[in-house]
C-alpha cells in the first residue's frame, strides 16, 4: 500500500524575494476574506506558495500559526489548484483568531474566482 506524502516540498514553495515582487509587480490581486492572493503563471508544471504575515497581524506565534494553516489548506487542497501558478498569500490579521473550515472554505471560494478569471 502506498501512502501519500504528507509533505511541503520545496519545489512547491515560493522562496525567492525576485519571485515574490515579480508576483506583486505583475500578478493579479485577489482579495479574499482572511487574505489578499497575488496570482502569477511561472511557467512550470506545478503551482507554488508563497506566504507573507507582518508584524501588524501580531507575535511570532500568531504569524507562525497563520503561516501553518495556510500552508495546511493549499496541500490538502491542491487538486483544486490550477497548474502552472505562484500564488503569494499576504495573510490578514483577521487570519490570527479564525478557525481551519473557515480559511479553508475562504481559500476554495478564491480559487474558484481565479479560474474563472
Amino acid at each position: 500500500m502506498s501512502e501519500v506524502s504528507e509533505k511541503f516540498p520545496k519545489a512547491k514553495r515560493v522562496l525567492q524575494r525576485g519571485h515574490f515582487r515579480r508576483a506583486y509587480e505583475t500578478g493579479r490581486k485577489v482579495q479574499a476574506r482572511y487574505f489578499t492572493a497575488f496570482v502569477l503563471a511561472n511557467g512550470d508544471a506545478q503551482s507554488r506558495l508563497g506566504i507573507t504575515a507582518t508584524r501588524k497581524m501580531g507575535n511570532a506565534v500568531a504569524r507562525n500559526r497563520a503561516r501553518r494553516l495556510v500552508r495546511e489548506v493549499f496541500r490538502k487542497n491542491q487538486r483544486l489548484v490550477p497548474s502552472g501558478i505562484d500564488i503569494i498569500i499576504n495573510v490578514k490579521s483577521a487570519l490570527a483568531e479564525v478557525a481551519y473550515k473557515d480559511l479553508e472554505s475562504d481559500f476554495i471560494s478564491f480559487l474558484e474566482r481565479t479560474s474563472k478569471q
